[in-house]
């Protein structure tokens, strides 16, 4: 076994060779480098390594054993003690002072904290963390978004792709395709496109990144300068917030009612919009308002980033043509991804992008991941889509997750509507709720819910400031019993509340 010793700090102050190799040991086992049970190298190799007798190395190990550090098993050979010195948490104060004189005397300073600067970026950054809410260790049932129930995956369609993409003898796994992702797949994304969404879209216009997110930020990048404006929707997606903030640009709040978003002669070069379906609140922007949108990026010389989070599950209504398949002046960008619609593991994202977007997209991809990640699994998701394997998993989970999605609306609208106003949807895999009493009590409410370990998503986290309360649940995740079972602890949970009062 071959182990990575500071030797040469300690070779530096110790006279002798097999004195460095024990304090070198030692460190390492006090520092948890070396925790208790590794196995240590061989005399022999160790000897050999360090350019030392065998005799040398079996004193130094002799002194770790007498001294506690080691021990030995007949025939197996000298292990690192499992007792307190392989563990920082349980030293004593005296092997602490030990350490800390032996890192001294090796040129490090164990009582300093470095200090580095950090870029405005990366101020940025730190000023704004993610959001987190504290969920309760007891789970009933949680409707916060867990990612997608596989039990209806087509696993062996799944395999045969995956075998497909490796080829005979793995000779495609030692391929390699440009930065904007394999063209196999986009030509599939492209021809899918064309048939569901209406979009014209070509190959060489689509770059794939790691998740949707990343193409999201590295289109705000390239697209806002610091002290820039970009429009975003309010309530919307969190993520986009914190890609505009962080980029230094300056947030101008899009509002909603009751048909989305409401356009207005903003001063931006840049506009985010979810007009398939609005995240959160789920309504459809109507046409009208699309031929809006597009002639304002028009007059403003603007570029308008088209979000298509979740629509690609429709179970009412008809689909109204997406920003970009309207666009007749190359303003739109269109982002879309495969998390939902395969299984939040396939970090899968794409962009289908204006002519002038393509090439700066590109160098901007080139620089994150010069060598594009996962090709294995782009490779196998394309021959997927071409077999038509992913349009028949999208029609199946269409039927489960709208049948989900009804019996969720129903028990809402039963037992708790005298607590939420459902806004209306036929597509997407949660339901938007307006909470109909106080703020005080909203938050009693979301509390005690946890408390008896049911959670749902509060929609504050979408909204730019204060607003009215708001709750998203999901349900993709979520059987029929265990949505019964959710609504029903959130029904004890609004009565623990009315007894509390």
């Amino acid at each position: 076994m071959n182990i990575t010793l500071a030797y040469d700090q300690y070779l530096a102050i110790h006279r002798y060779k097999y004195l460095a190799l024990y304090h070198a040991l030692r460190a390492g086992i006090l520092e948890g480098t070396l925790p208790g049970g590794t196995p240590l190298p061989s005399t022999r190799s160790l000897a050999k390594h360090y350019e030392l007798s065998r005799g040398s190395v079996s004193q130094v190990y002799e002194m770790l054993l007498a001294d506690g550090y080691v021990r030995t098993e007949t025939g197996r050979g000298t292990f690192v003690s499992e007792d307190s010195f392989a563990s920082a948490a349980s030293r004593s104060d005296g092997e602490n002072r030990a350490l800390g004189e032996d890192a001294d005397a090796a040129g490090g300073d164990c009582a300093s904290e470095t200090t580095i600067p950090i870029s405005a970026w990366g101020k940025r950054l730190l000023a704004r963390p993610i959001p987190f809410y504290e969920k309760s260790n007891k789970k009933v049932v949680s409707f916060q978004s867990s990612g997608m129930r596989m039990e209806h995956f087509p696993y062996s369609e799944w395999r045969s792709a995956l075998s497909y993409a490796g080829g005979k003898e793995g000779g495609l796994l030692q391929s390699t395709c440009p930065p904007q992702g394999d063209e196999g797949l986009r030509k599939a994304i492209a021809a899918h496109l064309r048939i569901t969404r209406g979009i014209r879209a070509d190959a060489e216009h689509i770059v794939l990144f790691s998740g949707s997110m990343q193409g999201i930020v590295i289109l705000t990048q390239l697209l806002l300068d610091a002290g820039g404006s970009a429009v975003v929707e309010n309530p919307g997606f969190h993520g986009i917030r914190r890609a505009v903030e962080i980029t230094g640009g300056r947030l101008l709040a899009g509002e909603l009612d009751g048909n989305g978003l409401i356009p207005e002669d903003w001063d931006a070069r840049l506009l985010f919009v979810t007009p398939s379906r609005q995240f959160p609140t789920g309504v459809v922007l109507p046409l009208e308002r699309r031929r809006t949108l597009l002639e304002w990026a028009q007059r403003h010389h603007a570029v308008i980033i088209e979000d298509d989070y979740d629509s690609e599950f429709r179970w009412a209504g008809r689909p109204i043509e997406p920003l970009k398949a309207l666009d007749r002046e190359e303003r739109v960008v269109y982002v879309g991804s495969f998390s939902n619609t395969m299984f939040s593991g396939l970090r899968l994202g794409f962009a289908v992008l204006p002519p002038p977007l393509v090439k700066p997209t590109i160098a901007a991809k080139a620089l994150y991941e010069p060598l594009p990640v996962g090709l294995l699994e782009q490779r196998a998701l394309a021959r997927f889509m071409n077999t038509g394997g992913y349009g028949r998993h999208l029609r199946r989970m269409t039927r489960i997750y709208g049948e989900r999605g009804r019996i969720l609306r129903t028990l809402l609208s039963e037992r708790l509507k005298e607590l939420f106003e459902l806004l209306p949807g036929d597509a997407g895999l949660h339901v938007y709720a307006r909470w109909l009493r106080s703020s005080e009590e909203f938050v009693a409410f979301r509390a005690a819910a946890l408390r008896r370990g049911t959670d749902f998503r509060d929609a504050a986290l979408y909204q730019l400031s204060p607003g009215a309360p708001a709750a998203c649940f999901s349900f993709a995740h979520l059987n029929a019993a265990e949505l019964e079972e959710g609504i029903t602890s959130l029904h004890l949970a609004w009565e623990d509340v009315q007894n509390a009062t």
